[in-house]
Parts: structure tokens; C-alpha cells; sequence
């Protein structure tokens, strides 16, 4: 089995990377970061046109037709630019909800007993069901407007992700089709971002270690720097080779330990980038920050740490 991209599937990588340098390149998104500025809507439904939320709608319903390896390609990609937004539940919602696949509609995801992000701004919403593992959980749409006036803005170590608390029980609508595995394609697409980010900060750590010069030599010449590098290229590898996989199998158990390798790359990745970076790494205008900030805020997102080790170790029972 061949598990190389495809000259199709590396085209839609190409062709996302290439939309969101022009469109919410580190301009923009130094200027986003600056103004506070919230969701942008011409970028969302500019994704919707692109096809970012249809991708896997089939065609006879306005989709693109594609699977779970080309979703990944993409949420890589948005998790590279540190896109904000709710990506994930919006593209799950296209479908079922109606403006998601377009990008009219703001779709966030309401996880029981952890805050919502982008609530003040979403259209819809997703309600996953309580468990503690992907297999236990069914997903439903709600009324967002009264779960929005009874919730409470808390706040967010991502300054990208504005999150409010729901302490109330939230009544939830019909359940949506294929709600059981929204919350596995969830944590896939936030293990994907995680992958995206991840590799991301290895090239910003070697470039760093190329151009910075410390006692008339480029510190990437250091042994100590070297080793930091090519341990976050492994921890980068290791996740990828785990998610590709999982959006080829689909496999609930499998996509648990993508997550949990995707988290620990994203974070630790960033941790040693700030390394590398020096002072200047924990600077507002190094970009290194945010990367750390949104790696934390997505571990403990659709998936979490403890959750995915349940579900690893049921597989072993």
C-alpha cells in the first residue's frame, strides 16, 4: 500500500497554503492579533467557496466529494497559519446546518463541561454528547442565542480564542447524522492543526538557528541547538506518520493516539522553538507565543489527554 500523497492531494495542499498566505498571511495576521479584531467573515466565506467546509459533502450536495486524508491536508495547513476560528465544527456542521458548507454560518462546539470558543460570534451550534471517549458520544445542534445570554466570557491564554463559560445544562435539538463519529473527526482535524503548528515551529527554530550568530558562528551550529531541532523534526515526523494514518483508518483508536502525539509535538515543539528563539522568543512580536498558546488551548479540545489514554487502554483490555 502506498501511503505517498497523491499529485492531487499535494495540489490541495499547495493550493490551501497558497489561500491562507495571501489571506491571512503574518500581516494580516499580526494586524488581526493587534486590533482584536473577531471572526472574519469575508476570509470564512472565501474558505466556503474554496470548498474548506464542503470538502467532504458529496457532490450531489454542492461538496467537493473528497475523504478524511484530504481534511487533514487541509486543517494542517490552517493550523500552520494559525488560523482562528471555529474550523472544525463548522466543517463537521456543513450539511446538516444550513450556510456551514458555504461559509455563511459560524457553527462553535459546545463540549460539556469545557468552555466554548467563538460563542459570542457563532450562527449554530454543536453540542457533543457527555463520555469520556469518542466512543460513547453522540453530537445535536442547539439554539445558540439562549445559550449565549445565560453564558459567561472567561478568560482565553489564546488571544486568537475568545471562550465563554456555559454553566447551565444546554437543551439540544435533533441528533445529527453521524453523530457518533463527530467527535473521533473532531479530534483528527485538531490533531491535524496540532501536526500543522508543530511543523511549523521546527522550521522557524532552524531558520532562527541559521541566521542568528552567537561567538562569530550561526548558533545552529551548536551541538545543543542541533539536538533541540532534530528532536522537534522527530516528535513533527512521528505525529504525522500517526495522523495520516488514523484519516486513512478511521479508527477510534488510533485517532486517540494521533491526538495524544499531535498534542505533545505541538506543545513541546513550541517550548523548544522559545529555546532556540532566546528572550526574543518570548517576546509580543515573535510568533512563537501564539503557537504555544493556541497548542495548549487545542490539547484540551475534542480529545483530551486523559480521555485518549481511556480509550487506548480499553483497546488493550
Amino acid at each position: 500500500m502506498d501511503f505517498q500523497l497523491s499529485d492531487d492531494q499535494r495540489a490541495l495542499r499547495a493550493g490551501v497554503r497558497e489561500l491562507l498566505a495571501g489571506r491571512f498571511g503574518r500581516d494580516r495576521m499580526r494586524a488581526a492579533l493587534d486590533g482584536g479584531a473577531g471572526i472574519d467573515r469575508a476570509l470564512w466565506r472565501e474558505l466556503g467557496e474554496a470548498g474548506f467546509f464542503a470538502l467532504r459533502l458529496p457532490e450531489a450536495e454542492g461538496g467537493v466529494g473528497l475523504g478524511l486524508p484530504e481534511a487533514v491536508l487541509l486543517f494542517e495547513e490552517a493550523g500552520r497559519s494559525l488560523l482562528p476560528g471555529p474550523l472544525i465544527a463548522t466543517h463537521l456542521a456543513a450539511g446538516p446546518v444550513k450556510g456551514a458548507a458555504q461559509g455563511e454560518t459560524v457553527v462553535a462546539v459546545l463540549d460539556p463541561g469545557q468552555p466554548v470558543a467563538h460563542l459570542g460570534e457563532a450562527d449554530a451550534l454543536l453540542v457533543l454528547g457527555p463520555g469520556g471517549g469518542p466512543r460513547e458520544s453522540g453530537a445535536a445542534q442547539a439554539d445558540v442565542a439562549p445559550v449565549r445570554d445565560a453564558a459567561t466570557p472567561v478568560r482565553s491564554m489564546d488571544p486568537f480564542t475568545p471562550l465563554w463559560r456555559v454553566a447551565d445544562p444546554v437543551e439540544a435539538g435533533e441528533p445529527l447524522p453521524r453523530g457518533g463519529r463527530l467527535r473521533d473527526e473532531g479530534a483528527l482535524l485538531a490533531a491535524a492543526e496540532q501536526l500543522g503548528s508543530a511543523a511549523r515551529t521546527t522550521e522557524m527554530a532552524v531558520q532562527h538557528a541559521g541566521e542568528r550568530e552567537q561567538f562569530g558562528s550561526p548558533i545552529g551550529s551548536f551541538q545543543a541547538v542541533k539536538h533541540l531541532c532534530a528532536g522537534m523534526l522527530v516528535r513533527a515526523e512521528l505525529a504525522r506518520c500517526a495522523v495520516y494514518a488514523a484519516a486513512v483508518t478511521a479508527d477510534p483508536v488510533e485517532i486517540a493516539g494521533a491526538k495524544l502525539l499531535a498534542d505533545d509535538a505541538a506543545v513541546r515543539n513550541a517550548r523548544d522553538c522559545l529555546q532556540v528563539h532566546g528572550g526574543m522568543g518570548f517576546t509580543w512580536e515573535a510568533d512563537v507565543h501564539l503557537h504555544l498558546k493556541r497548542a495548549w488551548l487545542r490539547s484540551g479540545q475534542w480529545l483530551t489527554a486523559a480521555a485518549a489514554e481511556e480509550v487506548l487502554a480499553q483497546d488493550l483490555c
